[in-house]
């Protein structure tokens, strides 16, 4: 029985089939997603059975770390490998603060978004990751984070795979997550990042869930954003800009902008002067990004990051004006853990 697969009611019921107390479901769980080992709930030792269960549930998740990179930053990168031998990578980035760190996870094996500057996408799509397998890199992590006198604070689902075009197994997942009963990160503590499907948003934004949103925009117009993500054929820059409209409307949570700048492409004045038009009377907030180098792309282009002159350029159109904007410091970039680097891998990397 794989427990991060299960909610209260659904552990409840297999527990009352089985002959225990649906009661147990709770303490289970609970221990379950603790930090630490925790072989009994409350000071109530659970059924021998029981107990078992949970300690199988440990080392089955202690298990799938197929391997760990540690970067000279503290960032470490763990690839998970699934029941079906299909691996994954997640990764624990410390925070400023000695006690706190931030999380990263996958929502696929490989990704289909073909967007031709990350690496996750050159070995294509394979999966959907069940809402459990979610979970486990959320434990995973937890679990590195407190080996390392930290606390697991934030997660994003920025790693491998469009978290939207897994949406229902991705709700299910951060509705477990985030609930106090069971991980108790809080709701206010996920961000969603998305391409830019504009029906996930909608979607999002009506499940109630409250968690933050950001969107990988990475060009002000269309015909850029098309060579850089093929999904923006499909969704025009003004139609994802109106769904992130309405999410802000809807939730009170300011959208994020994520905006990868490549030399000589993304990276202009005239194009931050473009992306601050596209903002105007809207308060969100760009994160400008530097590029991790991942090699030859899909369309045989070698991109490079942009310059430290082009980079401050950029960002002072923007701030000039009023467009709150922030550099963001890539993390683990040395053991390929930083945006764009993840990517499936076959051994144990």
């Amino acid at each position: 029985m794989d427990l991060s697969e299960h909610t209260l009611s659904t552990l409840g019921g297999q527990l009352e089939a089985q002959g225990f107390k649906a009661s147990h479901a709770g303490p289970m769980l609970r221990c379950h997603y603790a930090a630490g080992n925790h072989p009994a709930a409350n000071g109530r030792p659970l059924p021998t059975a029981l107990a078992e269960l949970l300690a199988e549930n440990r080392v089955r998740r202690e298990a799938g770390v197929a391997s760990r990179a540690v970067s000279g930053d503290g960032t470490t990168k763990l690839l998970l490998r699934l029941g079906d031998g299909k691996t994954v990578e997640s990764v624990l980035m410390p925070d400023f603060r000695p006690d706190r760190a931030a999380g990263c996870v996958s929502s696929q094996v490989g990704c289909a978004m073909g967007c031709d500057f990350c690496a996750t996408t050159k070995t294509g799509f394979e999966r959907n990751l069940s809402s459990g397998e979610i979970v486990d890199q959320f434990l995973s992590l937890r679990h590195e984070a407190h080996a390392a006198g930290r606390r697991l604070q934030t997660l994003v689902f920025m790693g491998m795979g469009e978290p939207m075009l897994n949406y229902e197994n991705v709700i299910s997942a951060i509705a477990r997550i985030a609930d106090n009963d069971l991980g108790a990160l809080g709701f206010r503590q996920v961000t969603v990042s998305t391409v830019g499907i504009v029906q996930g948003i909608d979607a999002l934004a009506a499940s109630g869930l409250n968690v933050h949103l950001a969107v990988s925009l990475h060009a002000p117009d269309d015909p850029t954003r098309a060579r850089l993500l093929p999904m923006g054929r499909r969704y025009a820059v003004r139609d994802i800009l109106v769904a992130a409209d309405a999410y802000q409307e809807r939730t009170g949570r300011p959208v994020s902008l994520q905006y990868c700048l490549l030399g000589g492409v993304n990276d202009s004045v005239a194009q931050a002067l473009k992306l601050a038009d596209l903002l105007e009377a809207r308060p969100m907030h760009v994160n400008l990004l530097h590029y991790n180098p991942t090699g030859l792309s899909l369309r045989g282009e070698t991109y490079a990051p942009s310059s430290e002159a082009a980079t401050e350029a950029f960002l002072g159109a923007l701030r000039e004006r009023g467009v709150v904007a922030h550099v963001r410091r890539s993390r683990g970039p040395d053991i390929e853990a930083a945006c764009g680097q993840l990517r499936r891998r076959s051994g144990l990397g």
